[in-house]
């Protein structure tokens, strides 16, 4: 296990070609270790649901000709990356890349995402992170399609790796978050983003009978890429076709006068 330690994880699965594409890869920076959940868990962002037992399955896998030693938990992302960090592996990693997801994760809707949520918690332990993911239409979100492409987002993911292993970042830097565009190429130019305001995926009203009748909460992409501000990730990867790189805090803080919001509390 020499070189930097690499601890690899997802929210849709450790069957997932997306998390293999990643594993593959970023072997050529450091040792991988791939622990992921038991099951597709997409939207589960950064949660601790008590319905999860925890257990950790051991599976030994040949991908692409390599054998690998997995780590499959029964747990959301977020309970993967303490399992993983706290249980399965001797050290802290020296990196933690949650992806390459199914589905590009823009916008204020990034909180539900279990991708970015399992960056988020090992960045609460210090832990250098990336949450990558690549876009997709939509009927793939939750599939494994062997349709989709991931060698793009492979390699960038490899690229901003060595950079979070090689740099120092400002300390409220805490997740890298990057979203590769779905004909991006090796060569596509990457811009430094901020969170969109807009609501990216809008929520559709379930179409059911009563409400006795079990239904799910379905989405659709909303809002105009193009009136969008320029420096967002929205507009970054829909209008100008380039990788989205936006670094997130873990102060979810408003950035504003704390003196001002306080003279309106007091009005």
């Amino acid at each position: 296990m020499e070189g930097p330690q690499i601890l690899l994880t997802n929210d849709d699965g450790i069957k997932s070609p997306g998390l293999w594409a990643a594993a593959s890869a970023l072997s050529e920076i450091g040792f991988v270790h791939v622990v992921a959940p038991q099951d597709q868990l997409s939207g589960m962002g950064r949660s601790f649901p008590r319905t999860f037992d925890g257990t950790i399955q051991v599976h030994d896998m040949t991908v692409n000709g390599k054998q690998w030693r997995v780590y499959a938990v029964g747990g959301s992302p977020a309970q993967t990356v303490l399992h993983a960090v706290l249980e399965i592996l001797t050290k802290p990693p020296d990196l933690v890349v949650s992806g390459i997801n199914y589905g590009e994760n823009l916008g204020t809707g990034i909180t539900a995402s279990g991708t970015v949520g399992a960056a988020l918690e090992a960045a609460t332990m210090g832990i250098p992170s990336i949450a990558i993911s690549l876009e997709t239409e939509m009927h793939h979100h939750l599939s494994y399609s062997e349709e989709v492409n991931f060698s793009t987002a492979a390699h960038f993911a490899v690229y901003f790796g060595r950079l979070l292993l090689d740099k120092h970042f400002p300390p409220d830097v805490d997740v890298v978050k990057v979203d590769v565009p779905c004909d991006a190429t090796s060569k596509t130019p990457w811009v430094v983003t901020r969170l969109s305001r807009i609501q990216y995926f809008e929520p559709i009203i379930p179409e059911r009978s009563s409400w006795d009748v079990p239904a799910t909460m379905g989405y659709t992409l909303g809002g105009d890429p193009a009136k969008d501000a320029i420096d967002s990730d929205v507009y970054a990867l829909r209008v100008k076709r380039c990788i989205s790189v936006t670094p997130l805090s873990l102060d979810l803080t408003s950035r504003v006068d704390l003196a001002d919001i306080e003279q309106i509390l007091r009005k």
